[in-house]
């Protein structure tokens, strides 16, 4: 038996693997008692032992051959072919022709190893990865606030205590199902408050006086939240003692939003003014309160402003690091904490480390055995990587390894189009994802349960995940793959294929860094210690952040002015779109598509109407339907519940090709973040 965690999302639920004898899957899967998930899974989770024995598992290197077919090739021939084309491009552009695009769901020995790649064997400055469609809006306004950005700043269960829980954008009964036990306390004093243009199961929680759903026009959380913040300053409900010793910033913030008041909120948001009172008074009450934030409240162009607004509300009231208390936004990818903190983010180090800081800069060359005047500065971001590739300026080469942006990325057709102007697109992959078809070249490497690591959950805590089953003869591991890159390319430093030597340098490159690994290992952790980051040499790990100061050099927490922008509205022929998740899918589907149980209840593209929205288009319960803007155009079978806004439709984003939901979304992207507006975008609906 292998003790390990879930392969989806950041929960990283913990289950026991336990090996067959001649049966069709090599493992079955029990869910084992962990703070996170106390011996609970998700469908998602009790049917990943299916992904070990899929019969579409790529086994060997993928070449695109003359006849523009891909064919199986030697790993030599393709590993040769590859160094080749790079070093052939970099000789003709210079190293930033190359690009690396990585994944919120690598461990963090390949998310380490990765950017440290692109930098020193590469010698590019063009990384970026998915995350920062998932995590970046949050990232940057926890950072300006906090100084610090880590999901949760508290274990999770610190929430099971709460009296009240205002959840913003986030539908964790369908995303993290095994979180809402986790909600029990605050739905048993009728405190679980829920906002979210449709009713979700999570919002369903709320019924039977567990606590309020309020359903605001999509894209104003952040009209809302300032105005929830001008009822706690005019009705005097802040913890005045917590503003004056551990904030900075009040004067400011109460101009910004002394023009807020409900009743004119109320025309933005579509939410009463009295029920954004009661609002407030209740988290304003004495006892424990948490609020948290998700992808629907921080996936706009004012994602980070929004984000912000949160904090600033959070930090009014005196909960962030307050005992019972807190504020929190909840991570999405698997290892979407960890793949963010250890480099392949466009603008950082290991440890959380800017790549513009000297003194990082110099700390980590040494680790790697470089001249830190011969690392790269800082890259672009993800959307802009993407839409500029095969264009002057440009990456001409792209490698992608656990991503699928032929899926994931916003305004997708453009992106397709652009990958499709690279000389050179190499995916890294278990399955034939929609992006590895488009590849040049394709390399088979290791699923979950195939490898060793460590991933770092929502509450930054810092998990083992180990091998239970021997990997396919000719899948390998990305850390060898990017070793052996590494020597034709004549790279300096070392290039382990040990997942606890790789971790160890990682420990070494993160030390003083905002996410300290140093005093971390492989054997430490398989003691079965809680090991939260911060986690320095010599220390007992952080559970719990803010206690007695912040990150900022005056320890106090920074409350941040922001300001609601203006922006188009529905009318009686264009609906809001909204998108999100399923609770059979995850992300671009990849790996659930795969799984017969999960596909078998919606194996296509389900759109959400309000039946009031669908009799006026004379669309009918299961009609074919299509929704169409600038960007593309997607059909889809309707399916009518009262539980979505009149004026909105929601799409859930796990579809490939045509029913892509991302053919339609919008790639403006936040100032400060450059997080895209996947949540918001105005269609045309008619009926097919």
């Amino acid at each position: 038996m292998t003790d390990t965690h879930c392969p989806y999302c950041a929960l990283q639920c913990a289950m026991t693997l336990t090996p067959t004898a001649g049966e069709a899957l090599p493992v079955t899967v029990a869910g084992r008692d962990f703070p996170t998930n106390r011996g609970g899974l998700c469908k998602k989770g009790w049917t990943s032992a299916e992904l070990l024995a899929d019969t579409g598992r790529l086994t060997a290197p993928l070449v695109r051959g003359d006849d523009g077919e891909l064919h199986p090739a030697e790993w030599d021939s393709a590993l040769d072919l590859i160094a080749a084309q790079l070093e052939r491009i970099a000789a003709e552009d210079g190293h930033d022709a190359i690009g690396v695009f990585g994944g919120g769901g690598l461990t963090n020995e390949k998310a380490y190893q990765l950017g440290k790649f692109a930098r020193i064997a590469l010698r590019t400055s063009r990384i970026d990865y998915n995350g920062r469609f998932c995590m970046s809006s949050a990232a940057a306004a926890a950072n300006r606030a906090f100084g610090i950005d880590r999901g949760l700043p508290f274990p999770l269960t610190d929430l099971d205590t709460a009296e009240t829980v205002l959840l913003l954008g986030s539908n964790v009964g369908d995303t993290m199902p095994p979180f809402v036990s986790h909600l029990q306390g605050a739905r048993a004093r009728g405190g679980l408050i829920v906002v979210d243009p449709r009713r979700s199961s999570t919002a369903r929680l709320c019924a039977d006086g567990a606590g309020i759903h309020l359903q605001p026009v999509p894209g104003t959380d952040l009209a809302l939240l300032l105005a929830l913040t001008h009822v706690v300053i005019a009705e005097e409900l802040s913890d005045s003692g917590y503003v004056r010793q551990r904030t900075s910033g009040f004067d400011a913030l109460r101009q910004s939003v002394s023009a807020w008041w409900p009743e004119r909120a109320e025309t933005v948001t579509g939410v009463p003014a009295r029920s954004m009172r009661d609002l407030a008074r209740r988290l304003a009450e004495p006892g424990s309160t948490y609020i948290l934030t998700g992808r629907g409240v921080e996936q706009h162009v004012d994602g980070t402003d929004s984000a912000t607004a949160a904090i600033n509300l959070a930090l009014l009231l005196g909960l962030p690091g307050t005992p019972g208390c807190g504020y929190g936004t909840l991570t999405g990818q698997g290892n979407g904490q960890g793949g963010r903190e250890h480099g392949q983010k466009a603008d950082q180090l290991p440890g959380y480390q800017s790549i513009m800081d000297p003194a990082a800069r110099a700390s980590v060359a040494a680790v790697w055995g470089v001249d830190p005047d011969d690392l790269p500065g800082a890259g672009v971001p993800a959307v802009e990587l993407l839409q500029t590739a095969g264009l002057p300026g440009g990456v001409r080469a792209l490698l992608v390894h656990g991503s699928n942006v032929f899926v994931s990325a916003p305004d997708v057709s453009t992106v397709r189009e652009a990958l499709g102007r690279l000389d050179l697109l190499v995916v890294a992959d278990f399955f034939l994802s929609e992006t590895a078809k488009a590849a040049d070249i394709v390399l088979p490497v290791l699923q979950w349960a195939e490898e060793e690591g460590t991933m770092t959950n929502l509450e930054g805590r810092v998990l083992r995940r180990r091998r239970a089953v021997d990997a396919p003869a000719g899948a390998r591991s990305e850390l060898w793959i990017m070793a052996e890159l590494a020597r034709r390319l004549d790279a300096p430093g070392v290039w382990s294929l040990d997942p606890s030597e790789v971790f160890d340098e990682l420990a070494r490159a993160s030390a003083g860094g905002r996410a300290d690994y140093s005093g971390l290992s492989h054997a430490l952790l398989d003691l079965g210690i809680e090991a939260h980051w911060p986690f320095p040499i010599g220390s007992l790990g952080t559970p719990r952040l803010f206690a007695d100061r912040f990150a900022h050099a005056d320890g106090r927490a920074k409350l941040v002015a922001v300001r609601a922008r203006a922006q188009q509205t529905p009318s009686a022929d264009r609906l809001t779109l909204i998108t999100g998740r399923l609770l059979e899918q995850y992300q671009s589907g990849t790996q659930t598509r795969r799984v017969s149980e999960l596909t078998e209840k919606r194996p296509s593209l389900v759109a959400q109407l309000h039946p009031a929205t669908a009799r006026r288009h004379g669309i009918g319960e299961g009609d074919g339907i299509r929704l169409s803007n600038s960007r593309g155009t997607v059909q889809a079978r309707a399916e009518l519940t009262h539980d979505i806004r009149p004026d909105t439709v929601f799409l859930p984003f796990h579809y490939p090709d045509g029913e892509s939901a991302n053919l339609l979304t919008d790639d403006r992207v936040d100032p400060h973040s450059a997080m895209p507006e996947f949540k918001r975008a105005l269609v045309q609906l008619s009926a097919v």
